[in-house]
């Protein structure tokens, strides 16, 4: 994810590559970083002494550890992100010993610049602590703000959502190849129309329920076929 989001940033134009600053225990991860330009530092410590805003880009399970260990270093001079699933902004801020801190949920479609995020503000993050975060994020997709109360719903539905879209990609893929497609253009189809079907909802100003009766006609193949999919729940 850490790649994906700096890529999007150098791509976007906001930062260039030199500006940004890692470390990664991964020689081959560190070789990805290293062919866009982005500056590497053999330890954590030292890339918190060189930067003023910080994404803890790590596991769950991790994240306390390493917050803990960089506390020392984590003054309220320094803008701190996480962008762990499941890790409150009370527990980063106990860890951190300050407050400063933003935690947002991006989904793995930033690896395309197509994320979708959405972004809290901890007790002393600022408005303008937000719109920088956001501006970063959103050179990888779209983000919007939300209560952090919101988060365990938003994991599920945009965190989670892109593996039931895959899921929902396979099963139209393979609808096509029982119909006598072939599999790599069955596979095509399905993805470039759920592709297309999403690029509506989001630009028509439609409801996902109205751009669905204007697909059907009566009687024809489609309200047929929605009429299987809701006799299946």
């Amino acid at each position: 994810m850490a790649e994906s989001i700096a890529r999007g940033v150098v791509r976007s134009g906001i930062l260039p590559p030199n500006r940004i600053t890692t470390s990664h225990s991964s020689a081959l991860r560190r070789q990805a970083f290293e062919s866009f330009g982005v500056h590497l530092l053999p330890r954590n410590d030292n890339v918190v002494e060189a930067s003023d805003i910080l994404i803890f880009s790590v596991k769950p399970q991790v994240v306390k550890d390493v917050v803990l260990q960089l506390r020392p270093l984590l003054s309220t001079k320094k803008l701190l992100v996480s962008i762990a699933a499941g890790v409150k902004l009370k527990d980063l801020q106990d860890w951190a010993g300050h407050s400063r801190f933003i935690r947002v949920m991006p989904n793995t479609p930033s690896a395309v610049g197509v994320a979708a995020s959405v972004l809290s503000l901890g007790g002393a993050a600022t408005e303008q602590d937000g719109d920088l975060i956001a501006e970063l994020f959103g050179s990888v997709g779209k983000i919007w703000k939300a209560d952090e109360k919101l988060f365990d719903a938003i994991t599920g539905l945009s965190g989670s959502g892109p593996a039931y879209i895959y899921l929902a990609i396979e099963a139209l893929a393979d609808g096509g190849v029982a119909a006598g497609l072939p599999r790599e253009l069955a596979l095509g189809l399905a993805s470039q129309t759920v592709l297309g079907a999403a690029s509506m909802a989001t630009s028509s100003g439609k409801h996902p329920g109205q751009l669905k009766d204007d697909v059907t006609s009566p009687g024809g193949t489609t309200i047929a076929g929605i009429h299987e999919l809701e006799k299946g729940g």
